[in-house]
């Protein structure tokens, strides 16, 4: 449920994007376009099916053809990593992109965001940030009342998303933090890195005996309604969590978030994330305060379908 532009499209409207594959199930147009008519810019947010090999290309083709930025989603966060010219703080110590701001050299030699500038007359660079990595933060304490603090965490998932979440909580101060990936070299690298870069926080590769404050899935699981749980159920029991975060947002109810909800616990999917992750991405791409209101309205209605 787009809103009316006050702008038809024409030869002078710039564009922003969302790659991913798949990237069908987006909400991102509906929550950027929203808040882009708010504003009365003449933009407009698209969303592209991008392969992991062709990554490279369509961040060149987006610069070429004058985008002002781009969002990234699975499978590209971490993929993208090498591929800027630059990397935010953000990017680098979360160790995953989300977000591309193209940026011009101005006469001064100041870099700035091309959506902030009249004219593109110097070169163009990439320069890469994570906004995922605080939005997670936040949605944990609105939508699921739970201080990361001190909490116990379990963490499925240790790819581009779930790695920046991993380092995020550890940052937060978790007491304790169990990583679970299919491929378990990949969640003993980023245990090692926890280990190493936050000492106070006790990591584990595997499954937790005892209670946790949350489940937080950060794996593709749960995309297709024929998937399966994203955790081993004959390992984790959901009595053992008080709640559940799925990071998925479309479907709005997992496999995972309705087995949670059977087990009388509390659940929160991903939209808290795709809302505060994206206000931020606009925000970088515009210089300016954004609509927050708006979007979350637009992505109610386009996974809810409320009005």
């Amino acid at each position: 449920m787009n809103p009316p532009f006050a702008r038809p499209l024409s030869a002078s409207t710039r564009l922003l994007a969302v790659f991913g594959a798949p990237i069908r199930h987006s909400a991102s147009p509906a929550m950027h376009n929203a808040a882009i008519a708010e504003l009365g810019l003449d933009w407009r947010y698209v969303a592209c099916e991008v392969a992991p090999e062709r990554l490279r290309e369509a961040i060149e083709g987006a610069r070429q053809m004058g985008f002002l930025g781009l969002n990234l989603t699975v499978p590209h966060k971490l993929l993208a990593v090498p591929l800027m010219d630059e990397l935010d703080d953000s990017a680098r110590r979360w160790g995953a992109v989300n977000t591309v701001v193209f940026e011009t050299q101005t006469g001064d030699g100041e870099w700035k965001p091309v959506g902030q500038v009249a004219q593109v007359n110097g070169p163009v660079r990439a320069r890469g940030f994570n906004t995922d990595a605080d939005a997670i933060i936040r949605s944990l304490r609105e939508d699921l009342a739970i201080e990361p603090r001190s909490a116990r965490v379990l963490l499925l998932g240790a790819g581009g998303a779930g790695r920046a979440a991993a380092l995020r909580l550890a940052d937060e101060g978790v007491e304790a933090l169990w990583l679970v990936n299919r491929t378990v070299d990949k969640a003993r690298a980023v245990a090692d890195e926890i280990a190493e870069r936050f000492p106070a926080v006790e990591v584990k590769v595997g499954y937790p005996e005892a209670e946790v404050e949350v489940v937080l899935n950060a794996t593709s699981l749960g995309l297709k309604p024929e998937d399966p749980l994203p955790f081993d159920p004959q390992q984790f029991s959901l009595q053992q969590t008080d709640g559940v975060y799925d990071m998925i947002y479309r479907p709005a109810e997992t496999p995972l978030l309705k087995a949670a909800k059977a087990a009388d616990r509390r659940t929160a999917n991903g939209l808290g994330m795709l809302l505060h992750q994206g206000a931020a991405a606009l925000e970088l791409w515009t210089g300016q305060a954004v609509p927050v209101t708006t979007m979350r309205r637009a992505l109610e209605a386009e996974i809810y379908g409320r009005a």
